[in-house]
């Protein structure tokens, strides 16, 4: 029985769809577009700095086969990789995470670089939560939380995706 992943404090093993001994993916509870995944060490560590140089090759493996997956189950023409890294750089969650989206050159929702700010208005969305509370969430228009039914089975499915990369990949 592999160890349950926490993301900070928060606990998201069924949503993972992608794991390593040292780096794991999860589904994104409010996506700001279809396919928005976000990539982390295993090792709950605040900044990209704290990492070893083992933890930080595993993590950079892990989100150039997860790219690829996304960018493949989403047909998209391209990705938008971003890591903030420190208070300061908008991060919320003390845990080194990278964001993941896949682009479209037709229909994306965000022209560009245009997506960066609402990376950091999502961003600003997430609060530390202690194992045993909901992550706490704005109410922004159009990205509600989703339920953690629906995000198990796109990590299910995203988790086919990854073993075609030919990396260890779980729905757990």
């Amino acid at each position: 029985m592999l160890p349950p992943l926490l993301f900070s404090t928060i606990e998201v093993t069924r949503q993972a769809f992608h794991r390593t001994a040292l780096s794991f993916a999860i589904v994104n509870l409010k996506p700001l577009v279809p396919g928005h995944v976000l990539v982390c060490p295993t090792r709950p560590v605040p900044r990209l700095t704290d990492l070893t140089p083992a933890e930080l090759a595993a993590l950079m493996l892990s989100v150039q086969r997860v790219g690829r997956a996304v960018e493949r189950a989403y047909a998209a023409d391209a990705l938008t990789f971003a890591c903030q890294d420190g208070r300061a750089a908008g991060q919320t969650v003390p845990h080194v995470h990278f964001h993941v989206l896949p682009r479209k050159a037709q229909g994306d929702r965000f022209a560009g670089d245009d997506v960066y700010p609402a990376l950091e208005r999502a961003e600003g969305e997430l609060a530390p939560a202690r194992t045993h509370e909901p992550l706490r969430v704005d109410a922004e228009e159009d990205r509600q939380p989703r339920a953690l039914e629906e995000m198990e089975r796109e990590a299910r499915w995203l988790a086919g995706f990854v073993e075609g990369e030919g990396g260890s990949s779980t729905g757990a």
